[in-house]
């Protein structure tokens, strides 16, 4: 995993990993050393913490990386990118991967008011998320090669 904090703009992490959930932890455990060095609100953290979970999950689930939990799992060059920008008032993130996809019919799932519910046994992560964020969006991602999520948070009184 590459991580790269921008000095020109130092309220940014951006990883680049490997497809699998080994990598995607120890994503997570970075992002924590960085959101807490950055001031992020401590009631934020667990937001935080669950949605990057939960979209770097469903880009090694869905996007290219065969649900491998190991890195020697992972098919070949495929990588998921993470980008964190953190804000006095907020923050977003960006999660990439390789795994193709329509963006719009993805979109369209996302804003299915019939999405899996908190009484659901399984699918409930986009109804979650949409519950704890004022954006959640998804693009072709820059390479071409999949989707890009987007999901933006502004806090309480911002």
């Amino acid at each position: 995993m590459s991580i790269h904090e921008n000095r020109e703009k130092p309220h940014e992490l951006r990883l680049d990993m490997p497809a699998a959930h080994s990598a995607e932890r120890l994503a997570r455990a970075v992002m924590r050393q960085f959101v807490q060095r950055e001031g992020v609100p401590s009631e934020e953290l667990d937001a935080l913490g669950f949605v990057a979970s939960e979209l770097l999950s469903n880009a090694v689930d869905h996007g290219g990386g065969h649900s491998a939990m190991e890195e020697s799992d992972a098919p070949p060059n495929v990588r998921v990118q993470f980008l964190l920008r953190v804000r006095p008032d907020g923050w977003e993130m960006r999660v990439s991967d390789q795994g193709g996809g329509d963006p719009t019919r993805v979109q369209a799932l996302i804003e299915d008011p019939d999405l899996p519910g908190p009484e659901d046994e399984r699918g409930r992560g986009f109804f979650l998320l949409k519950s704890m964020l004022e954006g959640l969006t998804v693009e072709r991602s820059e390479d071409g090669l999949g989707l890009v999520f987007i999901a933006q948070k502004v806090y309480a009184g911002g």
